[in-house]
């Protein structure tokens, strides 16, 4: 694979994922060692031509011998297509292209909410909050989220009531709009960041069912074994919720509805 020479990509270095991804095109020779460097530490007179707030949205690749700057997907496409000039076709193909720039952007305003950050925002520049690609995300969480409980409850047997095809999406659904409530008492101005939050646990923790979906498709195993491993997820995705709350400032009120809701809703599928 070519190495993109004379470029420099600006990532953000408060978002965990633009600083995995950008370390991994230099570590897989994508770009050279000094290929990469976080705006909030380049000086503007270096780069005088990029828009800064842009960068902050989309990620910025500088031709540091033409100055040209492109931004998001295309900044994307320049740095892949450089090493891998089969994909340039592609990556000049005008309905790919808009549609990747719509799974970048998806993506790019729900970083802060998929990997969040591990201090406070100390930059001037903050990604923009963009409500529609929030509520997107959410919508996608739920739905994938609820989809893959509805596989795995059946794996539950008599352990669980089954229920209906219905009830996983009214359950993950009903959450969004319970913890919506509470948190607009407790801190109503961290309402999108928080469900945001809330809806990539349950998302991960969906995710790490699928193994046993699988295990239960080819294989079989007890239900009580499924159970177990519920269980251990479930663990899991308490101590997510504890330290995504803490990171957010919002305490323990938003961690007790949580498990009051999820502890309601197991009561009421039992009986």
């Amino acid at each position: 694979m070519a190495t993109l020479k004379n470029y420099l990509i600006l990532f953000d270095a408060e978002c965990p994922m633009c600083n995995l991804y950008t370390k991994a095109f230099v570590q897989s020779g994508l770009l050279d060692a000094e290929g990469r460097a976080a705006y909030q530490e380049v000086n503007p007179e270096i780069c005088p031509m990029v828009d800064r707030q842009r960068a902050v949205n989309e990620i910025a690749l500088i031709n540091q011998q033409t100055g040209e700057v492109s931004y998001g997907i295309s900044s994307l496409f320049t740095v892949i297509g450089a090493a891998m000039p089969v994909f340039k076709p592609l990556f000049a193909f005008g309905p790919f292209v808009w549609l990747m720039s719509k799974v970048y952007a998806f993506i790019s305003y729900n970083r802060r909410v998929i990997i969040p950050a591990t201090g406070d925002e100390k930059f001037q520049y903050q990604p923009t909050f963009k409500l529609h690609y929030r509520i997107a995300y959410l919508l996608f969480t739920w739905v994938v989220t609820a989809f893959i409980l509805t596989r795995y409850a059946r794996l539950l047997g008599n352990v669980v009531p089954v229920g209906g095809n219905y009830r996983e999406y009214l359950i993950c659904g009903g959450q969004i709009f319970f913890q919506a409530i509470v948190i607009g008492f407790v801190a109503k101005g961290k309402l999108w960041s928080y469900l945001g939050n809330m809806m990539t646990i349950s998302f991960a923790g969906a995710l790490l069912l699928l193994p046993m979906c699988l295990i239960g498709a080819w294989l079989g195993a007890h239900p009580i074994l499924y159970t177990l491993y519920f269980m251990v997820i479930a663990g899991l995705m308490f101590l997510e919720h504890i330290r995504r709350s803490k990171l957010l400032h919002l305490g323990w009120a938003l961690t007790i509805s949580w498990v009051f809701y999820r502890s309601l809703v197991l009561v009421a599928i039992l009986l």
